[in-house]
């Protein structure tokens, strides 16, 4: 088990440490190398930096929970079909997810492939706080991360330590912090994007459970992390609620709340630019100035027609 770690931990050492060097040098131009706020931005250069290369999982994320909110209610048509046979009920319920393209685990697969991620640099930083190097960190890197601080406050520190003041307030406003933004992340998700019907059974029990277990775990392991561990997972979170933002906004799951403001957002652009055609039209119809009207000439005739119509001579 510890070869298995070892193997794949050491990979993530040197990839986190060296997207981390990478933001610290470009950042030390403005606030120095040596800056405890250097450090500080550059785990927060590292997190978008790996959130961006998430990307496409998240789109796979948004669309596999799209289509467990849309096939609820034929999950709902199984469960009552063959709610007397488990294993039929299995099957037929594995058949669906792979007709529509359902996977019911691509919903965790940002946070599964973010966990080691998150480990790893937790290690980064504290062996940084005990003075040992690893990745493509060097010592001197080490002793800079070590004794940078922000507010008055170490950024290797943690509140299971002796620490200070300022580590502890700083600490206590991250915990804080992490623990709200990873509510209202899944908040957001279920308020927003979720459709009446898929409110209730396994899938709804599954995302009510992570409602409230995900936050109460962060908050608890919280005391345990160092405070530019607790920087890199608040700005992951900040992160996720304005993707999903703009994913919810723009491309919602037919029959949520989101799907109605949008429609009703669409309805008010309508409008609007219809009322804008007609001013157009209106206004150059009235600035329009009337042209004199055309004076018809009389058709020219000849003497045979004119004589014809004036009658036979008497």
């Amino acid at each position: 088990m510890g070869d298995i770690i070892v193997a794949i931990g050491t990979p993530l050492y040197y990839a986190i440490s060296a997207i981390l060097l990478a933001w610290h040098k470009v950042l030390g131009l403005a606030f120095g190398e040596a800056s405890g706020w250097t450090w500080a931005l550059s785990i927060v250069g590292l997190t978008v930096t790996i959130r961006a290369l998430l990307i496409p999982l998240f789109v796979k994320q948004i669309n596999s929970s799209r289509n467990m909110q849309l096939i609820q209610p034929k999950v709902k048509e199984l469960q009552k079909k063959y709610g007397h046979d488990r294993e039929r009920l299995a099957q037929e319920t594995m058949k669906l997810y792979k007709d529509t393209g359902t996977n019911p685990f691509a919903s965790c697969l940002p946070l599964i492939i973010q966990m080691p991620i998150f480990l790893s640099l937790f290690h980064l930083i504290n062996n940084a706080a005990k003075g040992h190097a690893k990745g493509f960190l060097k010592q001197g890197d080490v002793d800079q991360l070590r004794h940078g601080s922000i507010f008055g406050a170490n950024i290797s520190e943690t509140l299971t330590k002796h620490t200070t003041t300022n580590v502890v307030v700083l600490a206590v406003i991250l915990v804080i912090a992490m623990t709200l933004t990873t509510f209202m992340t899944q908040r957001q998700l279920m308020s927003k994007n979720m459709p009446a019907d898929a409110m209730s059974g396994p899938y709804a029990s599954q995302q009510k459970m992570l409602l409230y277990i995900l936050p109460v775990v962060f908050a608890v392991g919280g005391i345990a992390f160092p405070i530019g561990l607790m920087i890199y997972w608040t700005t992951s979170n900040l992160w996720t609620m304005c993707q999903q933002f703009y994913v919810i906004r723009n491309n919602p799951a037919p029959g949520t709340p989101a799907a109605k403001a949008k429609a009703e957002r669409d309805r008010a652009k309508a409008a609007a630019k219809g009322q804008t055609a007609g001013l157009t039209v209106e206004t150059t119809v009235v600035d329009e100035e009337p042209r004199p009207a055309v004076r018809q000439q009389p058709k020219r005739q000849t003497k045979a027609e004119r004589q014809k119509k004036q009658g036979p001579t008497k």
